[in-house]
């Protein structure tokens, strides 16, 4: 007998899927009938800047999200203790915050020190996108069992190494999935960036630039660029996780 609820629910499920994909397909598809100014884009020399700005600067808040939000999420995952659910709630926050409120936010607490800058970019990406690893790694480290811990350190191992060999290699899946979200998320921020820091372009900042000053058809190119490295890189690190944990 066909088993026609998943059938109902993949039927279902696929319209929001033709949704997302079909935009990215058409902005791709129409690019490529005009191959000459895709290679205009990737010879020119603002354009690349402005790519390596956004990559470095991404890949540096993913990095600082794992170094302060693993501990934060394991602390989340183990602990009750008065005031989580405020924690929690400061954690989560910035998701709802609109992204220009963001930037004012930093732009008022940091002046000067952020304007224009690197420390900036990154200082934007880390609030808008930090919620992502430290929500994964908690929930990752809720699926490790307890008694792991305890067993390992029956055994002689210290409260750090059991944390080392135990439970951050089991949540390690949930936490990399975080990381990618964090990455993602950071790439894709515009608004907050555009407050605090025009400048060291960005290649968000440059597509909004061209399509104000120059319109719709000189936006494309940069857009499909930007696209393109996004989900090579995305659907890359998905497959690396999903091949770790079939492993």
């Amino acid at each position: 007998m066909r088993d026609y609820v998943n059938s109902f629910f993949a039927l279902i499920g696929s319209f929001i899927v033709i949704y997302i994909a079909l935009p990215i397909g058409t902005l791709i598809g129409k690019q490529m009938l005009n191959f000459g100014a895709l290679l205009k884009a990737l010879q020119d020399e603002t354009v690349l800047e402005a790519l390596r700005n956004s990559l470095m600067t991404s890949t540096i808040t993913a990095v600082i999200a794992l170094l302060l939000g693993v501990p934060l999420g394991y602390i989340l995952a183990r602990k009750d203790f008065r005031g989580k659910s405020i924690i929690q709630g400061v954690v989560d926050v910035p998701i709802v915050i609109p992204h220009s409120v963001v930037g004012i936010m930093l732009l008022v607490t940091f002046s000067s020190k952020i304007l224009d800058s690197y420390l900036g970019i990154v200082m934007v990406m880390l609030f808008v996108s930090a919620s992502f690893t430290i929500n994964s790694a908690r929930d990752g480290f809720r699926a490790v069992d307890e008694k792991l811990e305890h067993v390992a350190r029956t055994l002689g191992a210290s409260k750090l190494k059991s944390f080392f060999t135990v439970s951050l290699p089991i949540a390690m899946p949930a936490i990399l999935s975080g990381a990618i979200m964090t990455w993602a998320r950071a790439i894709s921020e515009v608004g907050a960036i555009l407050i605090v820091a025009y400048y060291p372009k960005t290649a968000q900042i440059l597509v909004m630039e061209y399509f104000n000053n120059y319109g719709l058809k000189a936006s494309q190119p940069v857009s499909v660029i930007l696209i393109i490295i996004s989900l090579g890189v995305f659907i890359s690190l998905r497959w690396l996780i999903g091949r770790s944990n079939n492993a």
